[in-house]
């Protein structure tokens, strides 16, 4: 099977990003995917404990979990995910914490 150049192999990456992440400080890493004028996606890897403090929702996103388990949460909201589960990211302010050694792809609307 021929692999095309823009084609990526996210569960590849991520796994390098999670080694990755394990030896920072912050305990996270990420990487660019794809990227263009309308959209971006980012994949995020964070290990055990890791944060991501609360920010500011883009127009629109979701957050996609590869692997692991990772709490989203707003204000007054808050969400369990795993290995598979995709959601909307919320329109409010928002943070995330890895439950566990996991990666997310975070796919965000520039307009």
């Amino acid at each position: 099977m021929t692999v095309h150049p823009d084609v990526t192999q996210v569960d590849a990456v991520a796994a390098e990003l999670l080694g990755e992440a394990r030896t920072h400080d912050a305990r996270r890493a990420a990487r660019t995917l794809v990227t263009g004028t309308a959209q971006r996606a980012t994949l995020i890897a964070l290990a055990d404990g890791a944060e991501l403090a609360e920010h500011d929702s883009p127009p629109a996103a979701t957050l996609y979990v590869v692997m692991g388990r990772v709490r989203l949460h707003t204000h007054d909201q808050s969400w369990t995910l795993e290995g598979g589960q995709l959601v909307r990211i919320p329109p409010q302010r928002h943070g995330l914490t890895a439950l566990a050694d996991s990666a997310v792809l975070l796919t965000v609307a520039l307009h």
